[in-house]
């Protein structure tokens, strides 16, 4: 999330009650946790494995738990809870605005769109020229849709992230990373019914020009899809990953976190993509593999049984 104008570091550090350590006169452009972390930005660290990643990323204000050397160009903000300075700051810069109709008065509504009974659009969003918004969809604040874009009914588009802190005192307890991010659909994209595209935790989720997705599918946070890229029913897609364009991922595929399907890859139903796999290859399986080599093991695991009475018979005729 980029803030409406910079920010100072001395003002920050005021404001969540933190300690400055490096470039006192520092302004910060926006918050980004770190997966999606830009020059400029403020981003966090409260585990010491994550330092290292942390202070030598793009972020230029980095919230931490330990008075640490500051890298040369950036500003620490050194406080207990991190996370909690994150979080305070993420509601200042975008606090949550209730609703009080079906389509809010600062949203835009581009020219030939049409919006069925029952479409909620949030605030601050904008929905481009020539689209049909079938009933039931629903819109969170800040989403940003292209032209001729078509949402099929029960659809929803850019609810919070599925992220979360988890910490243990007596027992073990969850804490919700807010949501400040946008879910941004590109000209010619098409929802197929009861799918679901969450916003960024701070950064964006984009569905890229002309690519269609099929019914009950999930995408998750920050997640990139490419152009043209087509997905089938029941497919998932975890969060931060990156499918380059002309992708198809057929019917129930699920997608880890944090890797990249190359350009014109094919996923052929029900596999699993557990790591980065190449562009132009056709892919299938748990962990996804190339399909040729998966398919003539399964060819040969059907004459396993004949092989083994051969071996028998042979056995005891010896």
């Amino acid at each position: 999330m980029k803030f409406e104008q910079p920010v100072s570091v001395k003002w920050l550090a005021e404001y969540i009650g933190a300690e400055l350590r490096g470039d006192l006169d520092q302004m910060a452009l926006g918050i980004n946790e770190i997966h999606k972390v830009e020059n400029g930005d403020i981003s966090f660290v409260d585990f010491e494995k994550y330092y290292s990643k942390c202070l030598n990323s793009a972020a230029t204000v980095i919230i931490i738990n330990k008075d640490v050397e500051c890298p040369a160009g950036k500003t620490l903000l050194v406080m207990d809870q991190p996370f909690d300075g994150y979080i305070k700051i993420v509601k200042r810069f975008r606090p949550f605005e209730p609703a009080n109709k079906m389509v809010s008065d600062s949203a835009t509504i581009g020219e030939g769109t049409i919006l069925q009974p029952n479409v909620f659009v949030g605030n601050h969003v904008t929905i481009g020229k020539d689209c049909i918004i079938h009933p039931n969809v629903t819109i969170y604040d800040h989403s940003i849709i292209g032209d001729r874009v078509v949402i099929h009914s029960g659809a929803v588009i850019g609810a919070d992230a599925f992220y979360f802190k988890r910490s243990r005192d007596k027992e073990v307890q969850y804490s919700k990373l807010l949501s400040c991010g946008r879910t941004i659909l590109e000209d010619d994209v098409e929802i197929g019914a009861c799918s679901t595209v969450d916003r960024g935790v701070s950064g964006d989720t984009i569905i890229g020009r002309g690519t269609k997705l099929d019914n009950h599918i999930q995408i998750g946070h920050d997640t990139v899809v490419g152009k043209n890229c087509i997905i089938a029913s029941q497919t998932g897609v975890a969060g931060v990953s990156f499918i380059e364009d002309e992708v198809i991922l057929w019917g129930q595929v699920g997608v880890n976190k944090d890797l990249t399907i190359g350009k014109g890859a094919v996923i052929l139903g029900q596999s699993g993509v557990t790591s980065s796999v190449e562009g132009g290859k056709t892919y299938f399986g748990t962990p996804a593999r190339e399909s040729r080599s998966i398919l003539k093991e399964i060819a040969l695991s059907k004459k396993l049984p004949e092989m083994w009475e051969k071996l028998n018979g042979e056995n005891t005729s010896k």
